[in-house]
């Protein structure tokens, strides 16, 4: 079974405008409102793939009714921890375009979650307690300020020795956190890469180098998307693949970098192949940046042929 959790769902407002202009009134063409949360997103794709997967995390307030309910209706198996106060965040998307089949621009307002008090942990501490030999623990996107760096660390370290294999999927100190505790696969985009390190990487040979460091603090597989640019994967036995992303016109990043995660492991559990993985990775994200919502199973099976 695979389990995905996230610390901070969020709805996503999302707005389509011709253009905007700061400090004026603006009538958007059009609106949604959809569950999301990096854990949520990878949970969605892979249930659209046909894979099995218990989506876990925490919810507040009507907000968290929301992700709960369209979660739902999206088929995933759901088991998210209430919390005694506070809302759901929600987060701003305003995605304008210039003239006819003009770049689309996204600019996005992300909010603060709701605060997790230490009971709440200890329930989604129990919801993984009988995680074993075959499952998969994906752990994806931020945390709340109340919670500390170290948290994803902590969260694998409660399943450690289980046999399960866990995937990270953030970045900064929650991701160098969880290094210790020998994920299986980490996914940092090529930005966050560099960030780990205080530098801007130009060239496969510079990402494989800190892919290289990352694997020496602990990570067993690193996936690294470069957006436009494709991914690059250094697998458990040093060898570096790299695949071109397909063509096509991005109109939505929001979503691609947990399409890649969830593409990634479904192809490696379908194929057991590192690079047949990366490339259904490969596909998924790049279906998701086509669309102007997660991927769809025919999306992503027609950009892999």
């Amino acid at each position: 079974m695979i389990f995905t959790v996230t610390f901070n769902p969020a709805l996503d407002y999302t707005l389509w405008a011709g253009g905007a202009e700061p400090g004026r009134i603006h009538h958007a063409e059009a609106a949604s409102y959809t569950a999301g949360g990096k854990g949520v997103n990878v949970a969605n794709v892979l249930t659209c793939l046909g894979v099995p997967c218990t989506a876990l995390g925490f919810i507040a307030g009507f907000t968290g009714d929301e992700i709960a309910r369209q979660a739902r209706s999206w088929g995933i198996d759901t088991d998210f921890i209430r919390l005694p106060r506070g809302l759901s965040r929600v987060n701003v998307k305003v995605r304008t375009w210039r003239g006819e089949g003009g770049a689309v621009e996204e600019t996005d307002f992300n909010a603060g979650g709701p605060d997790i008090d230490r009971g709440s942990m200890e329930k989604l501490y129990d919801k993984l307690s009988g995680i074993g030999q075959g499952d998969v623990l994906i752990v994806a996107g931020g945390a709340p300020a109340s919670l500390s760096g170290g948290v994803y660390g902590e969260l694998l370290g409660s399943v450690a020795g289980k046999g399960a294999r866990c995937v990270v999927d953030a970045a900064g100190d929650l991701l160098r956190g969880a290094l210790a505790r020998a994920p299986f696969l980490i996914k940092p985009n090529v930005d966050e890469l560099g960030e780990l390190f205080g530098r801007k990487l130009r060239s496969d040979e510079e990402i494989r180098e800190c892919a290289e460091r990352l694997q020496d603090e602990g990570a067993v597989n690193v996936l690294v998307s470069k957006g436009g640019e494709g991914a690059a994967l250094l697998t458990e036995t040093g060898e570096f693949i790299t695949v071109e992303a397909p063509s096509g016109r991005a109109v939505n990043t929001v979503g691609a970098g947990d399409s890649m995660v969830a593409g990634f492991v479904a192809g490696w559990i379908k194929r057991g192949d590192y690079r047949k993985a990366l490339k259904w990775g490969t596909a998924a994200g790049a279906a998701t940046a086509f669309s102007e919502g997660l991927a769809t199973k025919g999306d992503i099976l027609a950009l892999l042929e």
